[in-house]
Order: structure tokens, then C-alpha cells, then sequence
């Protein structure tokens, strides 16, 4: 064999072991920490924690669910935390002025999209990196619902909507868990087996060979991010539903954590490489770190520094170096 033909099985190689190791590794993780905590705490493996995981959890995958496709196609969506902050204290102004019950899982799904869609319009027809848009539109629907909640959490009145959540239809599954799940299964199948799923990878692979090729890719950059404010909405309606108010705090933690869990489960910042299946997989990392780290009594700070020593270990592990120039 040729000098160039050992080195080019050299590299294809290293590739496959680092695809091998990319795909492998979370789970790896996911049972390393589940072994630690389980030796840490008692009170790890018991019923009660395990079905408050679930629960922490729910609100997390719904968020990524959405956030994945954008950074799936090389993009990055800052915003889903003041979304849900956003659509929840909106939801739940009018859960008390119009007495919305499980309808309101419709108007918050809505208007997260409509969201989404200032979003999307913004960056791929105005041309302005999806870093700056987002970052500008967090700081502004932040803003918006400061202004309504005027510092104050916001109860709401339906008995109906705070048993959607927090009710149990399986025993010791808290319906918000459910619907989370089903709605990461439906975004699976959308991510592998739909035109609009295949076209995220095209375009996260190469946006000009995507143009080249005919994808329209500006009409599907602003669906990816209607996409994503959609499920945002989703989450913080139904997060309002499990914790009973709309407050100040509310999807607060949830940008760091949600591009934390997209990240630690395997999707490429750079795009086109990853896809919904390992966001389970990174969601599980992230609340499992969550849960057990207070479980252990650990300080709010100290598992700030735990969770961005993750995500930057993260990104070393998974980042493809060829696509350094094109991140944004």
C-alpha cells in the first residue's frame, strides 16, 4: 500500500474510533453517575426521588427537543429560557382572565412559534448570526415578561391544568414525564424520517452545498426555529402547570442546562452531526448531576462550575476540528 493510502486508512481510523467513542461515551456516563449516586445517597434509587427526576426532567427534554434541530444545522437558539418564561407568565394571565383550562397547552404551544417564527425571520432573512439574534430576543422577551409578572409569581386557577402535569395516569409517572417523552419519540421519528429532519443535517454539513443542491435553506432555518419556540412553549406552559405559578425565575437555569444536555449527548456544535436520539441521553447527564449533587448537599455554585467543566469537556470530546471555522 502507498504512503497515501496508509494515511488515509490512518485517518478513517481515528474517525470511526471517535464516532465509536461520541456515540458510546454519554451511556457510559449516564450509568457512571448513576453507580456514584447510588454509593453517595441513600435516598438515590428510591421511588420518590425517581419520580421527582422524572419530573425534573421533563421540562429539560421538551426544551432541547425543539433546540436541537437549530443546532443540528450549525446554528444556536439563546432564547428558549425566555420563552418559557415568556409563555408561561402570558398563559397564565390568561388562565386567570378567560378561565383557559387544557386549552392553554394549545395557546402556549402557539405562541412560543410565533416566537420562534420573530426568530427565525430575523436571522435568515435579515442575515444576522443566529448568536446575536437570539441573545437580543432573550434579552427582550425577558424583558416583556419582568414587566408583566412586575417582579411577583403569578398563581393560576384550574384544578384541570394542574392535574395535566402533576397528576399520575401511570402510577409514580407524573404526566408531564409522559408527555415529554412522547413528544422526544415524535421528534425522533421527525429527525430520521422526514424531508425536514434530513434537510437540518444538510444543512449543518454544508449550508452552500445545501443552496447548491436546491434545499431551500432559508424557509427551513425559520422552521427550525419555529420548531423550537413551539416546543419552548410547550415546556414553560406545562412548567407552570408543575410548579403551580408563573415567577420571575422560572426557565432561568434552562439555557445553560438544555445547551449542556444537547451538547453532553453528542450533537455538534459545528452541525450536521448528532441528532434527537443522544438529546435523552444528554438530558439524563444534566438532571442526573442535577439531582444527585443536591441530593449530596453540594452548594447552587459549585454545580455551576460542575455543569460548565461538562459542557466544555463536551465540546473537546465531540467537536469536529474541520469545522472550526464555520461555528457560530
Amino acid at each position: 500500500m502507498s504512503e497515501d493510502g496508509v494515511a488515509t486508512a490512518e485517518w478513517r481510523r481515528r474517525v470511526d474510533l471517535g464516532l465509536a467513542m461520541s456515540e458510546g461515551l454519554p451511556i457510559v456516563v449516564v450509568a457512571s453517575l448513576c453507580a456514584f449516586f447510588a454509593l453517595a445517597s441513600d435516598s438515590f434509587f428510591t421511588l420518590r426521588n425517581l419520580t421527582a427526576l422524572s419530573s425534573q426532567a421533563s421540562t429539560l427534554l421538551m426544551v432541547c427537543t425543539g433546540a436541537t434541530f437549530v443546532i443540528l444545522m450549525g446554528s444556536i437558539d439563546l432564547s428558549v429560557g425566555a420563552i418559557v418564561l415568556l409563555v408561561g407568565s402570558v398563559v397564565v394571565e390568561l388562565m386567570n382572565a378567560l378561565g383557559l383550562g387544557i386549552a392553554a397547552l394549545a395557546v402556549g404551544t402557539v405562541l412560543g412559534m410565533l416566537l420562534g417564527l420573530i426568530n427565525g425571520i430575523i436571522f435568515a432573512w435579515g442575515a444576522i448570526p443566529s448568536f446575536v439574534v437570539t441573545l437580543g430576543s432573550l434579552s427582550v422577551f425577558s424583558g416583556l415578561a419582568q414587566e408583566l409578572l412586575q417582579g411577583r409569581a403569578i398563581e393560576y386557577r384550574s384544578v384541570a391544568f394542574d392535574n395535566l402535569a402533576i397528576g399520575q395516569f401511570i402510577p409514580h409517572l407524573p404526566n408531564i414525564a409522559v408527555v415529554a417523552i412522547a413528544m422526544w419519540a415524535v421528534m425522533v421519528f421527525v429527525c430520521f424520517n422526514t424531508r425536514f429532519g434530513r434537510y437540518m443535517y444538510v444543512i449543518g454539513g454544508g449550508e452552500a452545498v445545501a443552496r447548491t443542491s436546491g434545499v431551500p435553506v432559508s424557509r427551513y432555518k425559520v422552521y427550525a426555529f419555529m420548531l423550537s419556540g413551539a416546543m419552548a412553549g410547550l415546556a414553560g406552559t406545562l412548567a407552570v402547570a408543575r410548579v403551580g405559578a408563573a415567577g420571575p425565575t422560572l426557565g432561568s437555569e434552562l439555557l445553560l442546562n438544555s445547551l449542556a444536555a444537547i451538547v453532553v449527548g453528542g450533537t455538534s456544535l459545528s452541525g450536521g452531526e448528532g441528532g434527537m436520539h443522544r438529546t435523552l441521553l444528554g438530558v439524563l447527564i444534566i438532571t442526573l448531576l442535577d439531582n444527585g449533587l443536591n441530593l449530596m448537599g453540594v452548594g447552587e455554585y459549585v454545580q455551576m462550575v460542575v455543569k460548565g467543566a461538562v459542557v466544555i469537556s463536551a465540546v473537546l470530546v465531540s467537536q469536529d476540528r474541520t469545522k472550526l471555522s464555520i461555528v457560530k
